[in-house]
């Protein structure tokens, strides 16, 4: 925009006070990190800013002032006089005496009148009243004298009322859009789709619009192979006599290219002065970009994205240049920085159905060099009795009220630097289930996993292996010890936007082992689950997400009695259906009716993540589910309904949750609500 405000204030203290405003600004954070444990005002407990703010009190020794903006019902003005005033931003830091405040005030004017513009309102009047004192571009120093002594008057003794308003008069609107490259050809009657900009005659005559009108243009050109692309101007001419806006946008589109070598550069260890640490072989498997195929910036993002898969890198920037190279072609430079190789974490969960448990972690992210990834695991929890006995607190626990897992995992990525990683695992564990009512099993078992991952892209991969697994199941059914054999085969789709956190794209896992007996196997049976996941935000910022789940097991081969306890598909819990106790949902044996888990599954799960600020968020859920006699889930047969309400707090490691569920087809012995707090989403 080209036009600017008339008798914008001229001050030769402007430097002086934007200098000192930058100041405040920096200082105002630390003052307001103060708590105020008064009984009597609830907002002395609001840490997260939900009550607004305090009312200001009188101070000594400078000017407290209060500052309240009136836009003639324009709620939309005066959010953008608010975010554009300094008044504002530094509200809680009062200036020395009336004639900073004055100052600050007038500094004010230019920026909400430019704000107004930003709005299409090219003909708004913008005043600031100071305890009755009015002051208006261009300001005169009798007015801000005047101003000065109305607000020193009131110094230590009252809040000074500060008044910020506007006339807004009335929305200009565009009279014409026309988008032109640098040398003045339409660049709309060559190929550019008028849908792309999203705005047009007659529409309002915001700033904003064509600002995001002109990277959407760019971004077009972009995604259509012109890697040079950018904006270049935007010419406007407004006619206050017809209230309308004639605009041009200027883009430069640039010449058609190809992605051209890719570069991988090491930026350095995980301390200043490391060298490169890891096998560039192995990085550059995980880039998909290859020399000669079309451009698009989806392309460099997927390529960021697929880097961050190994843990090792805790930096990846890919960029292209500002030319062509020799044969015009775009250079594409990934440049990545290392993590540091060691880290141990812990975490903590809590149902008020299933317990406490307690997870601990330590891993190696490059082992040997070439991004190896070694993860030793272990985990205690609570388990629920099965026997028919009830623990009457902490000091009834013993030791068989325990269980415990520990794993192993060993990663090998990227073998002889092509895309086929190798994946060993190894777990040991000690388990029990059911509790109350609901009987359960009790599991002792050890089982190792050696398989290889082909990367087909960065969204999809394939995997099969060898699985060996020995153990003990015991419940109302059957008491087996087994020794399994099993080819475990799975196919992996992701195209989500962030693991811990995902408001884009969907997921698909599918899985299947056969554990034949000619392999080993003492029980000959085959098992097989599908889980699809997908999210959908609503809004560009992704403040509401709508996440939903499904998923489906089936289990062939003898009869249930015959097939480990620990293999049978059971339904309930946080991760399944909220509200009912783990694995408390599927098929029941005719005698005590305990369940006994089924031959297939179906849980289904909705979600409404809301984020009411940026680290505060709700989450109405409903899910769904049972386990099933026959091999094939029907939907004719029973579904166990839950709906709940659950609290977000983000975090920069992800989300911390809270879930409050409600089943809605209570059983005897079901608790009316159960809680879950945990980190991470659901799923």
């Amino acid at each position: 925009m080209t036009r600017r405000p008339r008798g914008r204030w001229r001050n030769p203290l402007c430097k002086e006070l934007f200098f000192g405003a930058a100041l405040a600004s920096a200082a105002a954070p630390v003052a307001t990190l103060g708590l105020t444990a008064a009984a009597s005002d609830a907002r002395a407990f609001d840490f997260f800013g939900l009550f607004g703010d305090k009312k200001p009190e009188p101070v000594a020794d400078a000017v407290t002032y209060e500052v309240k903006f009136k836009a003639d019902d324009h709620r939309s003005l005066a959010n953008a006089m608010q975010s554009a005033s300094t008044l504002y931003r530094l509200r809680k830091d009062a200036p020395p005496d009336g004639m900073a405040l004055a100052q600050r005030a007038a500094i004010d004017l230019a920026p909400i009148v430019d704000a107004m513009w930003a709005e299409g309102f090219y003909d708004a009047a913008v005043s600031i009243d100071i305890a009755g004192v009015k002051l208006q571009l261009p300001v005169s120093e009798a007015t801000l004298q005047a101003a000065c002594r109305a607000a020193g008057a009131m110094r230590g003794r009252q809040v000074v009322p500060v008044t910020v308003s506007v006339n807004p008069g009335e929305q200009f609107t565009l009279s014409s859009v026309d988008v032109k490259d640098a040398r003045g050809q339409s660049l709309t009657r060559a190929g550019l789709p008028a849908n792309v900009l999203k705005i047009g005659d007659g529409g309002p005559a915001r700033a904003g619009d064509l600002r995001a009108a002109s990277a959407r243009a760019v971004d077009w050109y972009r995604g259509q192979s012109y890697p040079l692309a950018k904006g270049v101007d935007i010419a406007a001419t407004v006619n206050h006599d017809t209230r309308t806006m004639a605009a041009t946008i200027v883009v430069s589109p640039g010449q058609k290219a190809p992605i051209g070598e890719v570069e991988v550069r090491n930026a350095g260890g995980a301390r200043p002065g490391d060298g490169p640490t890891v096998d560039p072989r192995v990085i550059r498997s995980f880039i998909y970009l290859e020399p000669g195929e079309p451009y698009s910036p989806k392309k460099l993002a997927d390529t960021r994205r697929s880097l961050t898969q190994l843990p090792i890198l805790g930096g990846v920037r890919v960029t292209t240049p500002d030319r062509l190279d020799a044969e015009g072609r775009i250079p594409v430079f990934v440049d990545v920085t290392e993590r540091l190789p060691r880290v141990i974490g812990f975490s903590a969960g809590y149902s008020t159905v299933d317990g406490p448990n307690l997870r601990a972690y330590w891993e190696h992210r490059n082992l040997f060099g070439g991004a190896e990834q070694l993860r030793l695991e272990g985990s205690i929890f609570v388990a629920p009795r099965n026997d028919g006995t009830r623990r009457k607190g902490v000091a009834d626990l013993n030791e068989g009220d325990f269980g415990g897992r520990f794993r192993a995992t060993f990663i090998k990525p990227a073998l002889g630097g092509t895309r086929n990683d190798l994946i060993v695992e190894a777990m040991a564990e000690r388990d029990r289930t059911g509790g109350d009512r609901y009987g359960g099993y009790t599991v002792r078992d050890v089982q190792a996993t050696a398989s290889i991952r082909h990367r087909i892209s960065d969204v999809f991969s394939v995997q099969g292996g060898l699985k060996v697994e020995r153990g003990q199941t015991s419940d109302v059914l059957s008491s087996i010890d087994y020794t399994l054999v099993g080819t475990p085969v799975s196919v992996t789709y992701d195209s989500t936007d962030n693991p811990l956190d995902a408001t884009r794209g969907f997921k698909v896992v599918a899985s299947a082992t056969p554990y034949p007996s000619f392999l080993g196997s003492t029980v000959n049976f085959t098992e097989g689950k599908l889980s699809a996941s997908t999210y959908y935000a609503v809004d560009e910022d992704a403040r509401i997400v709508l996440a939903g789940r499904v998923t489906i097991g089936m289990l062939g081969g003898p009869r249930l009695s015959e097939i480990p306890a620990n293999h049978r598909f059971y339904a309930g819990g946080a991760s399944s259906v909220r509200g009912y106790r783990l694995n408390s949902l599927g098929p029941q044996d005719g005698r005590f009716g305990f369940v006994v888990g089924g031959r297939s599954l179906l849980t289904m799960n909705l979600e409404a993540r809301i984020k009411v600020t940026d680290t505060i968020g709700v989450v109405p859920f409903f899910d769904a589910g049972n386990a099933f006699d026959s091999t094939t889930p029907h939907l004719k047969d029973r579904l166990y309904k839950s709906a709940g309400i659950g609290l977000r707090y983000y975090t920069p490691i992800g989300p911390i949750r809270a879930d409050f569920a409600f089943p809605l087809d209570r059983r005897k012995g079901d608790r009316p609500v159960s809680m879950y707090i945990s980190i991470g989403q659901s799923f």
